[in-house]
């Protein structure tokens, strides 16, 4: 499937030169092993693929012994592989390389010798974990991947013409009109309920079958929790424990992580490296509450509050419905149809977390609940920064509403006292595009362009 990352990787290759390598970072499932695998065939005239999941010792020994003859590394590479390697024209390709810390520290000398290009894949839940006892390479560039963004869900579809359309009427603020903002909302809609795992959605393309879209889904979550329990050594149990309350916690009106649901008396400080290690393996998308709406977001970080997100809303369904062995194929085409009897706001601020993340902003947002001073008590979903600093400063209030009936008293309270920080507001919607009182409101499709 098609993935935009694949440019990331060309302008990669042709800006590096060899100079350095690269690191994909990602989430497991998420499509790294694929898409590289892709790359190598279609860019280079050989390659070569190590899963270290896989390679014989004798492999791994070249690692140990060979290091200082590379012409002989390079030389039983080949022969153990049978692929010709070709001087600034193969790609070797380091799968799954947490499984193999020495590869990685190998890194520096192998980009150094400058023959052929390397690119490393795994998942940041191992790479971090395994790195004790090696020098960790310079000569690394990182990229994230994400689960598939919405467009790339239109290609797999293949419909290629409907986001130009999308694009062209945010760019001109212009309205896509009913049939068109219909037929894109239907898209939106199975691409929030099948999610952005390419297994998931290639499952999907192939059979239309969302039971067995389901299934595959629980694989992964409990692959998941498998890591949980295999990488979160120390701290495994308080992991699972926020990964498993996560549905239950965005069910809620706020849908701020009450740590007391975990347990009674628990703080923030002791929770601290849980949260952090579901973040950094790209499971979940932390949200903050920022204490002020202001230019430094990042600066105004309240650690103590926070917003806890899967990474995938395709995941969060299946995770969230989890009383049976599997969603039913009726409660998919319920969600589908907006007919099902739940909060879908729970669905609906999850998949614009992830837009947002996706699109490459940090998360914040602002609450707050002051008992004495009633204009100042608000709640504002989503703050993000744009990368232009204006006179008006540049952030961006969000407010996301899952049904076409509601209020903007929040946003309105927020503009009225912060109106001099901010930049354009913008509400999140299921209707279409329209502009009003200094307001933008956007269809839900459109925020991946924010």
């Amino acid at each position: 499937m098609k993935r935009k990352i694949y440019n990331k990787l060309l302008n990669w290759k042709k800006e590096s030169n060899g100079e350095y390598a690269l690191l994909i970072d990602g989430a497991r499932r998420v499509g790294k092993s694929y898409i590289v695998r892709q790359f190598a065939e279609k860019e280079y005239s050989s390659y070569v693929i190590l899963d270290f999941n896989l390679v014989s010792k004798s492999i791994k020994d070249l690692f140990e012994n060979d290091l200082d003859n590379l012409d002989r590394f390079f030389m039983y590479l080949s022969n153990y592989t049978g692929k010709t390697l070709y001087t600034r024209d193969t790609l070797i390709v380091f799968d799954e390389v947490q499984q193999y810390p020495k590869a990685r520290a190998a890194i520096k000398y192998l980009v150094k010798d400058g023959r052929y290009d390397y690119i490393e894949t795994g998942s940041l839940i191992s790479i971090k974990k395994n790195v004790e006892g090696i020098v960790i390479p310079s000569e690394e560039e990182h990229i994230k991947m994400f689960p598939m963004d919405f467009e790339e869900f239109l290609w797999a579809m293949g419909e290629e013409m409907l986001m130009p359309f999308i694009k062209d009427c945010f760019k001109s603020k212009k309205p896509m009109g009913q049939l068109m903002h219909r037929r894109a909302m239907d898209y939106f809609r199975l691409y929030m309920i099948v999610g952005g795992m390419p297994q998931a959605v290639e499952k999907y393309v192939e059979t239309r079958d969302f039971s067995k879209v389901d299934k595959l889904k629980r694989r992964i979550l409990d692959l998941y929790r498998s890591d949980i329990s295999k990488f979160a050594k120390g701290y495994d149990t308080k992991v699972k424990s926020i990964f498993e309350e996560i549905p239950s916690q965005l069910q809620k009106h706020e849908k701020k992580f009450r740590l007391s649901a975990l347990k009674e008396g628990a703080r923030a400080r002791d929770y601290e490296t849980a949260f952090f290690w579901l973040d950094d393996a790209m499971i979940i998308n932390s949200c903050y509450n920022t204490t002020e709406p202001n230019v430094g977001l990042n600066l105004n970080k309240d650690t103590n509050t926070m917003k806890c997100y899967m990474a995938d809303t395709g995941l969060l369904i299946s995770h969230a419905f989890d009383t049976n062995e599997i969603v039913s194929e009726d409660l998919y085409r319920k969600i589908l149809l907006d007919k099902l009897e739940m909060n879908s706001g729970m669905i609906i601020e999850n998949i614009v977390a992830q837009m947002l993340r996706t699109a490459g902003h940090k998360l914040f947002f602002y609450s707050n609940s002051s008992m004495t001073d009633r204009d100042s008590r608000m709640e504002i979903d989503f703050l993000i920064g744009k990368g232009k600093i204006t006179a008006r400063h540049n952030i961006s209030p969000i407010e996301v509403k899952s049904s076409a009936r509601y209020t903007l008293t929040s946003l309105k309270k927020c503009i009225a006292k912060y109106g001099s920080y901010l930049s354009t507001a913008y509400v999140i919607h299921p209707a279409d595009l329209k502009e009003e009182d200094n307001i933008i409101y956007l269809p839900l499709y459109m925020c991946p362009l924010l």
